[in-house]
């Protein structure tokens, strides 16, 4: 991706965050090579607020790097310079490559941006970005075994299609060994995260039904609005008591969303 290359593996530093952020986020891998910090995201549908959970993540990092440095002193506290990548391979067509930005979720757009963050979105779907998958084989095969998959499961169960992939996939050397070694485990994973991207799918759908119902009603552009901005109104709320397990269910349940709605009198 950056073209560079790198052979001595004592150089790498993985320091991917655990349970990092409330609600049990996590980021997917980051790592630090060459006085440079990489964090990487895998997604399947595409999420405008990636750049803001980059900045949880990297605020974390940048939090227990400098712990034990003195923050208050004269001398500039070295930090290794972030990257943000993100590896999309849903359904929705996504061009190869494009940037995401922290200020497009700002309530204000002010012509003087104080904090920014941009994250580069690669679109990893079969027959995108093929420059970079001739130089990196196991992502090509990834993108490949997971077209196979997404083709089956048109014409069969989810399961069957999952199995008829990865043995088609170890006859033609595509991801062959990691497969071969973890046939039931890259089998389970398959099949879950297939479903949550299929569930993820119906989720979005419902919610766009639901917007148009209510933009008939009130105007499509201002009850979105009124609705995202009560929502955040809540969440901001709810953070401020440490009430964690109450931000998480409301999230994906409405109806109990609409009793902390009354309880905060919104």
């Amino acid at each position: 991706m950056n073209g560079t290359s790198y052979e001595n593996p004592e150089e790498l530093e993985v320091n991917t965050l655990e349970n990092a952020i409330y609600m049990s986020m996590r980021n997917d891998l980051s790592f630090i090579i060459d006085s440079r910090l990489a964090l990487y995201e895998h997604q399947s549908t595409y999420n405008p607020n990636l750049p803001l959970r980059f900045l949880m993540y990297v605020a974390n990092l940048y939090s227990n790097m400098t712990k034990d440095r003195n923050l208050y002193g004269s001398r500039p506290v070295k930090l290794p310079a972030p990257g943000f990548v993100i590896f999309y391979n849903g359904l929705t067509e996504q061009p190869d490559r494009q940037i995401i930005k922290l200020s497009d979720v700002y309530e204000v757009q002010d012509r003087e941006i104080s904090l920014e963050l941009k994250a580069v979105m690669l679109n990893i779907n079969r027959g995108h970005n093929e420059r970079l998958m001739s130089k990196c084989k196991t992502l090509k095969d990834y993108s490949i075994y997971v077209d196979k998959v997404r083709e089956y499961t048109k014409s069969m169960p989810l399961e069957d299609a999952v199995e008829k992939a990865i043995t088609e996939c170890i006859e033609d050397d595509i991801l062959a060994e990691f497969l071969r070694n973890n046939r039931t485990e890259a089998k389970s994973v398959s099949i879950f995260e297939y479903d949550e991207e299929k569930h993820m799918r119906q989720t979005k759908e419902e919610g766009r039904k639901e917007g148009r119902e209510e933009g008939r009603e009130e105007g499509r552009e201002e009850g979105r609005k009124e609705g995202e901005a009560r929502v955040n109104r809540l969440i901001r709320l709810l953070a401020r008591q440490d009430r964690t397990e109450d931000i998480v269910r409301a999230a994906s349940d409405r109806e109990w969303q609409e009793k902390l709605f009354k309880e905060f009198g919104l």
